[in-house]
């Protein structure tokens, strides 16, 4: 399968990377980005195939990757629109533009393309995304497993209703932002205490991602992790219990409840 790029930005291109580290052939990928010159320079060592225009993109590829901002996704439909109409059999497009549905993608269309909309976070620069899916209606259940598929290079997937969509972008968009003000918190802490900041960051960001680890791979609920780390009468309690005084909970319910108004306002 020939996959296809249309912007290759930082999200971009992270999932290209993984998909390179996933072992789809360089010469099966192809790019093309608005500045060429930085393209070439930052992927010319990989082998895939650098292309001089997001049309050519559209005619040669099976699947095709609209890694584009949102205010541009338009503009770059009707141009591979033509290119599209002229095909024997239309590629799997696959748009990680942000706030755009799936009818949207279709309505732009005059052709019957299979869209599959993905949604990203940005820990997928390391490989550790958690990363939704959800299928148009002309795509079938096939051509969204293809796109689950590719998008575990760049960590954990799950197929979401697109109502879903909005909160999910909260959940796994923002969420990456309110972990690290608490590992920042947690360091300077430390540096109050008398503790060099890289050390500080090192035990912090550590022990985040452990803790983090010991959820996705235990079968037991957080509080039970929390109960097995607090022996009676000592210092985990004590803090569990200053969290919980100082509405540490009720601060990250009412920063999500934040973040779902913003974005039913845009």
């Amino acid at each position: 399968m020939k996959i296809g790029f249309i912007g290759c930005g930082n999200m971009g291109g992270a999932i290209l990377q993984g998909i390179l580290q996933g072992g789809t052939p360089a010469a099966d990928i192809y790019v093309a980005d608005h500045n060429l010159e930085t393209l070439r320079q930052k992927l010319g060592h990989t082998g895939v195939q650098i292309c001089r225009s997001n049309t050519e993109v559209a005619a040669l590829c099976d699947a095709v990757f609209l890694a584009v901002k949102p205010n541009v996704l338009s503009s770059v439909l009707a141009e591979i629109g033509p290119v599209l109409a002229e095909r024997k059999a239309l590629p799997l497009l696959i748009s990680i533009a942000a706030g755009k549905s799936t009818a949207y993608l279709e309505d732009q269309l005059a052709v019957p393309c299979p869209v599959v909309r993905v949604m990203p976070n940005i820990n997928a620069l390391v490989g550790e995304a958690v990363s939704a899916v959800c299928a148009g209606k002309n795509a079938t259940a096939d051509q969204a497993k293809t796109v689950c598929d590719l998008m575990t290079c760049t960590g954990k997937v799950l197929e979401l209703d697109e109502t879903m969509f909005p909160l999910f972008g909260v959940l796994g968009g923002c969420s990456p932002a309110f972990v690290y003000m608490f590992i920042d918190a947690l360091a300077r802490a430390g540096v109050k205490h008398g503790m060099r900041k890289d050390q500080a960051l090192q035990i912090a960001t550590q022990s985040v991602l452990g803790s983090a680890k010991m959820i996705a791979e235990s079968s037991e609920h957080p509080w039970e992790l929390i109960d097995r780390v607090c022996s009676p009468g000592g210092t985990t309690i004590e803090g569990v219990l200053s969290l919980k005084a100082d509405g540490l909970e009720t601060a990250v319910q009412n920063a999500v409840d934040a973040a779902v108004e913003k974005d039913s306002k845009l």
